[in-house]
């Protein structure tokens, strides 16, 4: 991504020179994300967008569960609670799948 270069000749990646500044692709920041998959055939490892395009839902309630049974002596409390997320317009990402 660092040597690619637009129809003018610059560089679409700009590295960030002053501390705390984000490196710039394309004029928009770039956020190193640990989670995505490493490079390989068939991966999705490079998301380019608007990422206030992805919405958080949450139902309400939170669920609990006593299990005195599992260890002898102790009770456990399970937890739960419904999340879930998912683009709310989905032209706002895209994402670069890499062939072999």
């Amino acid at each position: 991504m660092r040597k690619l270069k637009d129809s003018n000749g610059a560089a679409i990646w700009q590295s960030s020179i002053a501390s705390g500044t984000p490196n710039l692709l394309f004029g928009y920041p770039v956020v190193l994300a640990e989670d995505m998959p490493a490079l390989a055939a068939g991966a999705s490892s490079i998301a380019f967008g608007d990422f206030s395009t992805y919405g958080i839902a949450q139902r309400e309630g939170t669920r609990l569960i006593r299990d005195p049974y599992t260890v002898k002596g102790s009770t456990l409390f399970h937890v739960t609670r419904r999340v879930s997320g998912g683009l709310l317009s989905p032209d706002g990402i895209a994402v670069l799948e890499f062939a072999v």
